[in-house]
């Protein structure tokens, strides 16, 4: 499984985004879909997932502004960002798991910044 992310870039303080991120190869192997990120300095971090069933959960910082969602082949996963904070600002990653492990897209950055 290959994976895309793209939708990142500089965005003010309130300001909203769309991440997307398209999956190639083996997406009928795939599971359940993620996002990660890491902020500057900082641990990539779980920021949420949608299971096959379409069952998300989220990291608290980001739930009420954040939306997971997928279409219905699971080739592709978008993360909805609204409300976007400084805090926010990161290297977001996406993540399928299929039966065989886990693969990673190579990443899109967000700045929140003024």
């Amino acid at each position: 499984v290959q994976l895309q992310a793209s939708g990142g870039g500089l965005v003010q303080p309130g300001g909203s985004l769309r991440l997307s991120c398209a999956a190639s190869g083996s997406t009928g192997s795939i599971r359940v879909l993620a996002w990660y990120r890491q902020p500057p300095g900082k641990e990539r971090e779980f920021v949420a997932r949608i299971m096959g069933g379409g069952q998300t959960e989220y990291i608290d910082s980001v739930r009420g502004r954040f939306s997971i969602s997928r279409n219905r082949s699971k080739t592709t996963t978008s993360l909805q960002m609204v409300s976007l904070k400084p805090e926010d600002t990161a290297v977001y990653y996406c993540k399928a798991t299929t039966a065989w492990g886990e693969y990673w897209g190579q990443g899109t950055l967000v700045t929140v910044s003024s």
